[in-house]
């Protein structure tokens, strides 16, 4: 035990008594306890305490000098515990909760007891210069039940706990310790309030979501951001959703008032096309931006704000993605290193969002993950006390809006923004902490909303009394002009005239405004037609080989589980005939990174499970089988010229692959890879995608290239591990926004992740890949070594069988991934001559060009089939059905497919095997539903 205020409550009052029987006789305690009195100074206030009672008689344990003692520590450690339930955090006024723990007599003290102990019952600097316990307690209110409330009682690493404490008892980081220019506070809070001010006036009833009620937020990111860059960091980044959030773009970030009113004025312009690419923009409070501050050669600090959706949270794990690749250096062969003194992440919640969406708790389950930590997070909870219209009684079932963060042992500070010293001095604490740490830190911002949750809002229809006193609530800047003018730092009037030049700067602004000129928005950049198809995929066999040996290299006396050695072996023997031998998925997958990395691309890949596989296919990472230790082949490979990094993710959808979504825009050279246990479990990142990964482009102009590896195909498992939902991504196909492929050979896959890593900078997009479960090892998915030397990626796959044949094809079936497998391999295919296959391995941008080649190759042709494993609702008819109309002609076109349902598969294995049967022998030999035709029941 480091010291004696580690001792808390009865277990105080406990130790007391055992080093009383120590002083008297040592030998009445055991041995370890007579160890630790022998190194722990007396207790504070014993020789004081002992003196009180006469120097000749010693005090028995519990004599009422100890009852006194013991209450008095008592009272000091609940101060500090629950002196934030007494703390006034609400600018409207309203009673904090208190607690009886808080109040001496609780401890069986009276205010006489207090004045008759010394000050030195307790370590802290407070007790200097104090004359009793009574004078220490009462500065320890003034701290803990301040303006100020400290909530850490949750905090259980002692050295976190021990800091916090003595840095704020110290008040280190408050005026006049720390000092505050409180003129330039007053100017910062009247740029502040003009702009809102001036707003309100100029664009009455447009939506702004004004800051209004928690102006001081400005002050803090200030404070936070001026030490970011005194200590040297390259970046900080800003997340917030809509509340003060153009305030926070004018004033921190810089966006020029020029610009914002442009904005409001909305001019009419025409919405540019880019090939195929129409951009669509968004709203003003939902746009970001960035700032370069610069302070003499060595400050240098890029603060960023990405956009956000309406989706208010959503943007919290991509920020954290954003700042983890910026900490990042993957230029180096190996495994790629983090720096958290190079950046920062803010993220600032809402009241109501940050307890009630569960991508916060995602997020926040992120911080101390180590393939996920970005050296702490600052959280500021802007704390309207209010939702849209909801009460906090309905809002959250904490006592705070803060109580999730206490889940994750992350310090929050309760503060009232009305107070703008308190507000600093709490900013300087949370980056000293998260300097120190490099841990996580919440300010809960308290504070009011002075409108609706819009401005064209009546708040008062739904809370009446709150907005009386909001409507009489003078404004932070107001209350501290008045507290200058008291102080004398301030003249009257002068603070008035502050407000008055900054809004006829703004009217002047205004007045010469052209909103055509100063209107800029951001637009994606578009490659050139045929970018993707002239990529450059293969790899000579030699460098493949080379390649495959290194990674079967494992350490010295570095033992593989046996059961591995088998393929191993098989795979060392791979590249033994280049055109008979056969590459499995895995090898294939295992040598495009490989390659990838040899060409100085940087790879990260992410998920659930992928360092083995949920098939157990991959074994990415390899376990020392007596001990445990790891081995990851491609950190070591000779050939590689930048990092490889691969992480097991939590069990988590929106906030991982929201996560890899940031760091894939921060790292635009990285290819980024998340890959999904079973393919359907993306359902639960559906906003993420629709918010960012597929809209981005269109909304704000990203390019994001973000690959996703989704596990799909029919095998009896159920509804729930059947289907990755193809047709939910197929919906949102347009604008070129993706690529979504369906792949059926090893070399495929090959191809398209090499095409991928080419095109990062030439052509991104988004790489929705449906990857195989069962075919994984199946021998018709196999390929050889010369088709990654040799080939190239192919969008559509003709039948090579029929091929020699033409004139004899009368059905075309054409269908994508695991049942083109099924079809090829099925024992009724050679009783089906004038039946082709023909395999779509990319299904967007759907290959139009080469699925006519493909038709009118086959010059006989009566009828085309598209053929699916999912319910005719789902898989990818409805959206491939228009243009197979265009491309069939006069032909018959058909669609096979289970009936349409709710579910997307069946329940029952053996009801599976038996409508898989059914559905290959209909495509084979049988009749399929005409386009149009009554649907099956």
């Amino acid at each position: 035990m480091a010291n004696w205020d580690d001792f808390q409550g009865v277990n105080r009052g406990y130790a007391l008594d055992l080093y009383e029987q120590y002083r008297r006789d040592p030998k009445s305690v055991d041995e370890a306890t007579r160890k630790l009195f022998d190194e722990l100074p007396p207790p504070p206030g014993a020789d004081e305490a002992a003196s009180a009672s006469g120097p000749s008689q010693a005090r028995p344990a519990g004599s009422i000098d100890d009852a006194r003692l013991v209450g008095a520590f008592n009272l000091v450690q609940c101060i500090r515990r629950y002196g934030h339930l007494g703390a006034h955090i609400d600018p409207l006024g309203s009673e904090p909760a208190g607690d009886p723990l808080l109040v001496p007599s609780s401890h069986r003290l009276t205010d006489a007891d207090l004045r008759a102990l010394p000050s030195t019952v307790v370590t802290t600097p407070v007790a200097s210069g104090a004359s009793s316990m009574a004078e220490v307690v009462a500065r320890l209110c003034d701290i803990y039940c301040g303006t100020t409330g400290y909530d850490l009682a949750h905090i259980f690493v002692p050295e976190e706990r021990r800091w916090l404490r003595d840095a704020i008892e110290s008040r280190q980081f408050q005026a006049p310790a720390d000092p505050i220019d409180p003129r330039g506070l007053l100017e910062r809070l009247s740029d502040v309030e003009a702009f809102e001010k001036f707003l309100h006036r100029s664009f009455p009833g447009k939506t702004r979501f004004s800051i209004e009620g928690l102006d001081t937020l400005v002050p803090i990111l200030d404070e936070v951001i001026g030490e970011a860059a005194g200590a040297g960091m390259g970046q900080a980044f800003i997340a917030m959703a809509h509340r003060g959030r153009l305030n926070v773009m004018a004033h921190v970030l810089g966006k020029s008032y020029e610009q914002i009113l442009a904005e409001f004025k909305d001019p009419v312009r025409s919405s540019p096309a880019f090939e195929g690419v129409q951009w669509s923009g968004d709203v003003k409070y939902h746009l970001g931006g960035s700032r370069m501050i610069e302070g003499g050669a060595e400050v240098q600090l890029v603060v960023s704000m990405p956009p956000n959706p309406s989706h208010l949270e959503a943007i919290d794990p991509v920020l954290e993605g954003m700042a983890r690749a910026a900490g990042t250096d993957s230029t180096r062969p190996g495994a790629p290193t983090f720096n958290p003194d190079a950046v920062l992440p803010i993220l600032i919640h809402g009241d109501a969002a940050f307890p009630g969406q569960g991508v916060v708790a995602e997020t926040l389950n992120l911080h101390r993950l180590s393939g996920y930590t970005t050296g702490g997070t600052i959280h500021v909870i802007a704390n309207n006390q209010i939702g849209f219209t909801t009460d906090t009684s309905d809002s959250y079932s904490t006592l705070y809006a803060s109580g999730l963060a206490r889940a994750f042992k992350i310090p929050i500070i309760h503060v009232n923004a009305d107070d703008p010293e308190a507000c600093v001095a709490v900013a300087r604490l949370a980056f000293a902490y998260r300097a120190k740490f490099k841990r996580d830190i919440l300010i809960d911002l308290v504070g009011y909303r002075r409108y609706g949750h819009n401005e064209g809002d009546e708040p008062a229809f739904t809370q009446p009394v709150m907005y009386q006193k909001v409507q009489a609530q003078p404004t932070v800047r107001e209350k501290w002009a008045k507290t200058l003018e008291s102080r004398g730092v301030l003249q009257a009037g002068e603070a008035d005239a502050m407000l008055t030049s900054r809004m006829d700067a703004l009217q002047a602004k205004l007045e010469a405004l052209e909103p055509e000129k100063h209107y800029v928005e951001a637009t994606p950049v578009v490659a050139a037609p045929g970018t993707a198809a002239t990529a450059k995929t293969a790899v000579p066999l030699d460098s493949l080989r080379a390649m495959n040996d290194a990674l079967m290299t494992v350490p010295e006396h570095f033992h593989v589980h046996r059961k591995l050695e088998r393929g191993r072996d098989r795979r060392r023997q791979a590249f033994a005939d280049p055109k008979a031998a056969t590459i499995d998925w895995a090898t294939a997958e295992d040598l495009a990174y490989a390659a990838i990395l040899a060409d100085g691309t940087p790879i990260r890949l992410t998920g659930e499970d992928v360092e083995r596989g949920t098939f157990s296919h991959r074994h990415a990472v390899l376990y020392d089988s007596t001990d445990g230790h790891t081995h990851t082949p491609l950190q070591t490979l000779p050939q590689a010229r930048a990092s490889f990094e691969i992480r097991n993710s939590p069990l988590s959808e929106a906030g991982t692959i929201g996560f890899e979504y940031g760091y894939n825009i921060q790292a635009p050279n990285t290819l980024v890879i998340w890959e999904a246990q079973y393919g359907d479990f993306i359902n639960g990142a559906q906003t993420i995608l629709d918010e960012f990964v597929l809209s981005a482009r269109a909304k704000w102009g990203q390019e994001p290239s973000l690959v996703l590896l989704l596990p799909h195909g029919y095998e009896g498992q159920g509804p729930d591990h059947a289907s990755a939902r193809p047709e939910r991504f197929l919906q949102l196909a347009a604008d070129i926004n993706m690529r979504v492929a369906n792949c059926t050979t090893a070399a495929q896959f090959f191809h398209l992740l090499r095409r991928q890593a080419a095109l990062l900078e030439k052509d991104p997009l988004p790489l929705i890949v449906l990857t195989p479960k069962s075919l994984l090892r199946h021998p018709k998915v196999s390929s050889r070594p010369v088709d990654l030397a040799e080939g190239k990626w192919q969008q559509v796959i003709d039948d090579e069988d029929r091929l020699k044949t033409p004139k004899d094809v009368r059905r075309l079936l054409v269908c994508s991934g695991k049942v083109a497998v099924d079809l090829l391999t099925s024992p009724l295919r050679e009783q089906s001559p004038h039946v082709a296959v023909c395999r779509v391995e990319q299904l967007y941008p759907l290959p139009v060009r080469d699925l006519l080649g493909v038709i009118e190759g086959y010059p006989a042709l009566e009828e085309v089939v598209w053929v699916q494993e999912e319910p005719e609702n789902m898989g990818a008819w409805e959206f491939v059905r228009s243009s197979l109309e265009g491309l069939a002609g006069s032909r018959r076109l058909s669609v096979l497919a289970r009936p349409r349902s709710s579910s997307p598969a069946e329940g029952s294995a053996a009801r599976h095997a038996k409508n898989q049967e059914e559905l290959l022998r209909t495509a084979l030999a049988g009749t399929p539903v005409a386009v149009g035709a009554k649907p099956r029941t």
